[in-house]
């Protein structure tokens, strides 16, 4: 068995609303959302940028380890690698520093090359800003295992120095 309790209906109050109550309303509504958009604009701008800087510091750690690879001796590898990290840098970061790690340079081994780029805010956002921001990368490629290292001398004499010991002469 269920009891029901109704209670008589209330008349719904209206606020009184008086002519020209909300007047100015839209404009503080306005005067507070424009600042805030733009605030929000600035910060995509500078995540924008932020991500494209991060991801040519990543294209120029891979450009400068694939340029150290290619070389044939350790300190060859280490210029060919801060040249191409700087150049693919060029104009886009106030200070590069750029790493070689050339312990392993030999056939099948490995060279890693770390990039730090640094960016000022201003860069970043457009706006004078202090303050700076570093992205860094690292990337590492390996040596092939099917190529010569340096003798240190010029190809043709290596040519035939090989020529005259493999028919029996004396190579000098």
């Amino acid at each position: 068995m269920t009891v029901h309790n109704k209670q008589p209906a209330r008349p719904i109050r209206r606020p009184r609303c008086r002519p020209g109550g909300d007047r100015g309303s839209v404009t503080v509504e306005i005067a507070l959302a424009v600042p805030l958009m733009l605030l929000l604009l600035f910060l995509l701008t500078t995540a924008v940028h932020l991500g494209r800087a991060a991801i040519d510091v990543n294209a120029a750690a891979a450009a400068a380890a694939r340029a150290a690879s290619l070389s044939r001796s350790a300190p060859a590898a280490t210029s060919a690698a801060r040249t191409a990290a700087t150049a693919n840098l060029a104009g886009q970061c106030a200070a590069v520093s750029v790493t070689v790690d050339t312990s392993a340079f030999h056939r099948g081994g490995a060279v890693t090359v770390t990039v730090a780029c640094t960016v000022t805010t201003h860069g970043l956002t457009g706006i004078s800003i202090p303050g700076s921001v570093t992205t860094q990368a690292s990337s590492t490629s390996p040596i092939d295992v099917y190529r010569s290292i340096s003798l240190g001398f010029a190809n043709s004499q290596a040519l035939s120095g090989a020529r005259a010991t493999t028919r029996g002469g004396d190579p000098t």
